[in-house]
């Protein structure tokens, strides 16, 4: 299951994290964010262990949005090392998705 991930907590499950991390910038009333959040889902259960999954609610934590740039939403950022290495901007198959995170553990698919 994807983590919840707050301006609080960034800095500890993000930036301080042993894996690559992928986080998915969402609203509650964004329609797309909707599409692709059972997706986020399934890469969670399914990179368990090699990557860490967040979700992060840009309305309750504009900071990390504000300093990443987040302009549209859904956003999803791979986070490496405590820093951005790849970027996704909106509703996206799978596939796109499973493939930029291969790319960052050095998994074939």
């Amino acid at each position: 299951m994807a983590l919840e991930i707050t301006d609080a907590n960034f800095d500890a499950e993000v930036i301080n994290s042993d894996k690559p991390v992928l986080i998915d910038f969402w609203a509650v009333w964004c329609g797309p964010c909707k599409l692709i959040a059972p997706t986020v889902e399934e890469v969670a259960k399914e990179y368990d262990g090699k990557f860490k999954v967040g979700k992060m609610d840009i309305d309750n934590n504009p900071n990390v949005a504000m300093k990443y740039g987040i302009r549209s939403i859904p956003t999803l950022l791979i986070f490496k090392d405590g820093k951005v290495v790849d970027q996704i901007v909106g509703a996206v198959p799978k596939n796109v998705i499973t493939s930029k995170m291969d790319a960052h553990v050095g998994v074939t698919a």
